[in-house]
């Protein structure tokens, strides 16, 4: 198995950018800030 390099995930994302990622469409629909209250509480940080 080979042991993924330095640029790999930023490489890999870019990738996905190009080709139309649906969590950046997601993201610029969905103000995903509104459920950190809730996400905190439940997960004690």
């Amino acid at each position: 198995m080979k042991q993924p390099g330095f640029f790999d995930v930023e490489e890999r994302l870019a990738r996905l950018s190009g080709l139309g990622d649906q969590l950046e469409a997601f993201s610029r629909t969905v103000d995903f800030e509104v459920f950190r209250p809730d996400l905190e509480k439940a997960l004690a940080y």
